[in-house]
């Protein structure tokens, strides 16, 4: 008895600008329905809101200036989008993922069509509460934690709804090495680190998390531009040591590297998946993002690869393949080079680890 199977996960998926839930994953949900389990991040909030934004906003006010952030919503009914593409479970710890209605809606929706999700709740034991799915060979497991949120009244806290928080540190050293004491202006260099104790409950989550499924599978919304800074690898690093077999980052609406710690993958960031209309409408360019595919012996992975992606002008999510992707790979080439990262063109896909 085979016990192989297939893992896909994928980048960002907000359907603003979304009128029919048929179109963004018509190209691709053949793809995605023939994987066992499906996993992704979803950047936007499932609620008929009466107006443009909740009633509670992030911040009410900065001196004299009034600060109002809109909300990424979309009408329930394009909820149904995820079904289509065949999505098993999401996270939604994420930084648009605000306010008390949008949040209590967009979980109940998600509950009506029997998505499982993890990262957002009524409290924070519920923002917490684990994504479980289960096949008819192994239980999947993930819970999702955000590094980019806002700081006013967006963590889940006992009594209060929002977003489960992996709190980061972040300080500026200046640079007194011989470059810099002749050159005015030279940037500081930049310090990040994860909060222990915040890092702590996180390691803890995750052990509680091993516990009740064979495959667990850490979401963090993190990152700015295109670099990989300390608190990520430190964070990566401690969850793989939990008990964690793949660490789904995501964040920057790009590919960030990949790598792999203890014969498991980390994916640093995973760009957009889905991601047509951003924020105050702005359209989003020609984007590239990632699709992973993990595949697995019974608990064992025994490969991970990634396969790049785009959208079209109608909105429809697209493979590419290899062959039109040669800049894609040079830039996934540089930007995990300093992992050791190696890359194996197979058909479209780049496969980067291999466990015999």
């Amino acid at each position: 008895l085979s016990m192989t199977q297939t893992l896909i996960l994928t980048g960002d998926i907000n359907l603003m600008g979304v009128t029919n839930p048929k179109e963004p994953f018509a190209k691709v949900a053949d793809t995605l329905k023939k994987a066992d389990a499906v996993f992704s991040n979803l950047e936007c909030c499932f609620y008929d809101s009466p107006d443009s934004a909740p009633s509670q906003q992030e911040w009410k006010s900065a001196g004299s200036q009034t600060l109002q952030r809109e909300g990424f919503h979309v009408p329930a009914k394009v909820a149904e989008a995820l079904n289509i593409a065949g999505i098993s479970a999401i996270g939604n710890a994420n930084n648009v993922n605000f306010g008390d209605e949008a949040i209590k809606s967009s979980n109940a929706v998600l509950d009506g069509y029997g998505i499982p999700h993890t990262g957002s709740g009524t409290n924070r034991e519920a923002a917490l509460k684990s994504a479980i799915v289960k096949t008819k060979k192994l239980r999947y497991g993930m819970v999702q934690r955000t590094s980019v949120y806002w700081p006013s009244t967006h963590e889940a806290t006992e009594q209060t709804p929002g977003v489960a928080a992996m709190k980061v540190h972040t300080a500026y050293r200046p640079l007194v090495d011989e470059k810099a004491a002749n050159r005015p202006g030279v940037p500081p260099e930049i310090l990040t680190w994860a909060d222990p104790a915040y890092l702590q409950d996180f390691i803890k989550q995750i052990k509680a998390l091993k516990k009740k499924c064979d495959i667990a599978i850490a979401s963090i919304h993190w990152g700015y531009d295109g670099k990989v800074y300390a608190y990520q690898e430190e964070i990566a690093k401690a969850l793989i040591d939990a008990g964690a077999d793949i660490i789904m980052g995501h964040g920057p609406h790009e590919p960030l590297a990949v790598a792999t710690y203890k014969k498991k993958p980390i994916f640093y960031g995973m760009g957009s998946f889905s991601f047509k209309q951003g924020h105050r409408g702005r359209k989003h360019p020609d984007w590239v993002g990632l699709m992973a595919r993990v595949t697995l012996d019974g608990r064992k992975i025994k490969k991970t690869s990634i396969q790049f992606v785009r959208h079209n002008e109608k909105n429809e999510t697209l493979l590419k393949p290899l062959k039109a992707e040669a800049g894609s790979l040079d830039m996934m080439q540089a930007k995990s080079e300093r992992f050791g990262t190696k890359f194996k063109a197979k058909g479209d896909e780049l496969v980067f680890l291999e466990n015999k």
